[in-house]
């Protein structure tokens, strides 16, 4: 019978091929447009009805990446890219996975790859020192923070002792449980609410300050009303560096009132988190000494290529009592202290923290906090610009690397203004509605970003103006 791949010859030649791509990809990125323009079903149709029987070479298989598929793409890690969150990649990510993919390892158990678990134990125990947080706590990576603030909700509902896994939550007498968030929370914590059984109606959404950050004697009137009504509060969840506008809610005032109410506290710091790697940015962790959990993603603004997200927690007790499954074939005799499959969903487990250490290690930390504080430099000179130009104004105070505004010339003439600018291919916003006005908000945070890239945003919002 044939071997799959019978020899390396062929793949060879593609892999060298495909790296000097890669190489001529991010170095003429600028060249690109930034967002697609194809049509629904343009790349699709452009395809065979069935897979090929004889098999094609990687040469056909190339050329159709770069002539049917390329053009769909919305460039993320284009230095224009500023429309949500980047997820901005880097060379040392782009090989970490390169490695990662050829070893195809799954480290569910420590034996199943010791080393696995081991970089990934060392990788975020490094990160975990770099960003300035406690130094008891535990993590693990998973794919994102949208699973990794469910497996904290799961835990903080565990935590309230009502043996929900043994007894589950059907079938009992149990009170409505509760979990609190600010009305600027990521969807993600109300999909993970809801997946876990709390209802739409058991999250409760907590009015926002002037600032857009969580109001605390909101979350204290809306725990006591609660309580007088017969539910159970569960979880309280702190966002440092809301999507919207990178607002930071009060994580101090929040944790005592968590810790007062005997709350599980979880910090969403899925975007901010990073920027702590800068000990200038550690303000943004005020009060986190009393979060049981919290999430913070490389994948967005450490230049760690997608998926890797990193959940710390102080209590990993309860996050494994929560998950760990053991059936006799997955029941080993080494003395590994941590086997990650344990602390979450995931049996399988990719390799992500080889390009987690390895972004750290190629570019040290120096590196890595200037690109950050250079970033927010960025984003406050932006600020300073836009406010030059008349009918301009800001929806939100300028946070981090984060920048809303609007015209004044109201809300047709400022998604107008969102239209032109993704249209021409040059750049890409986003929008987001706050106070029930939209605006276009702005998210510095890829690694080849200069000033000449933002100063697009500035051009576009003077020629509008000038315009009129």
């Amino acid at each position: 019978m044939p071997k799959l791949d019978p020899t390396t010859s062929e793949f060879r030649a593609a892999g060298h091929r495909i790296i000097d791509w890669i190489a001529d990809y991010l170095e003429n990125i600028d060249s690109r447009r930034v967002l697609s323009n194809v049509l629904p079903g343009d790349i699709e149709r452009q395809f065979a009805a069935a897979p090929s029987s004889q098999g094609r070479s990687y040469d056909e298989l190339i050329s159709d990446f770069e002539s049917k598929i390329l053009p769909g793409i919305t460039h993320w890690n284009h230095p224009s890219f500023f429309a949500y969150f980047s997820i901005t990649g880097s060379q040392a990510g782009i090989l970490a996975e390169l490695l990662s993919a050829a070893i195809n390892a799954n480290g569910m158990l420590w034996k199943t790859s010791p080393a696995l678990t081991e970089l990934e134990t060392l990788a975020l125990r490094w990160l975990r020192d770099a960003l300035g947080l406690p130094s008891n706590l535990f993590g693990i990576i998973n794919d994102t923070a949208s699973i990794n603030s469910f497996l904290a909700l799961a835990a903080a509902r565990e935590a309230l002792g009502l043996d929900i896994r043994g007894r589950g939550m059907t079938g009992r007498d149990l009170p409505p449980l509760r979990m609190y968030c600010s009305e600027h929370a990521h969807s993600s914590i109300e999909k993970g609410a809801l997946a876990l059984g709390f209802g739409a109606s058991g999250v409760v959404k907590i009015a926002s300050d002037d600032a857009f950050r969580m109001r605390a004697d909101a979350l204290e009137a809306a725990i006591r009303r609660d309580r007088a009504d017969g539910a159970l509060p569960c979880a309280v969840v702190a966002t440092v560096g809301t999507t919207s506008t990178a607002s930071v809610d009060p994580t101090r005032a929040i944790g005592a009132i968590a810790a007062r109410e005997q709350l599980w506290l979880h910090v969403d710091a899925s975007y901010a988190g990073s920027a702590t790697i800068d000990p200038s940015f550690r303000w943004l962790w005020d009060g986190v000494e009393s979060a049981d959990s919290i999430v913070v993603n490389p994948h967005k603004w450490l230049f760690t290529p997608i998926d890797c997200s990193v959940l710390y927690t102080r209590k990993p007790e309860v996050l494994r009592e929560t998950f760990s499954l053991v059936p006799e074939y997955l029941k080993t005799s080494d003395t590994a202290e941590v086997n990650y499959m344990d602390y979450g969903l995931q049996l399988g487990r990719r390799f992500r923290a080889l390009k987690l250490w390895m972004v750290m290690e190629h570019y040290g930390l120096d590196r890595l906090r200037a690109v950050i504080r250079d970033q927010v430099e960025m984003a406050t000179r932006l600020a300073a610009e836009l406010l030059k130009v008349p009918g301009v104004e800001l929806l939100a105070p300028p946070s981090l690397s984060v920048i809303v505004f609007r015209l004044k010339a109201g809300e047709e003439a400022t998604m107008s203004l969102l239209e032109r600018m993704n249209a021409s291919g040059k750049l890409f916003v986003s929008h987001t509605k706050l106070r029930d006005t939209y605006g276009i908000r702005v998210a510095i945070g890829n690694g080849a970003t200069e000033w000449r890239h933002v100063q697009q945003i500035v051009d576009g919002v003077r020629a509008s103006a000038e315009s009129r």
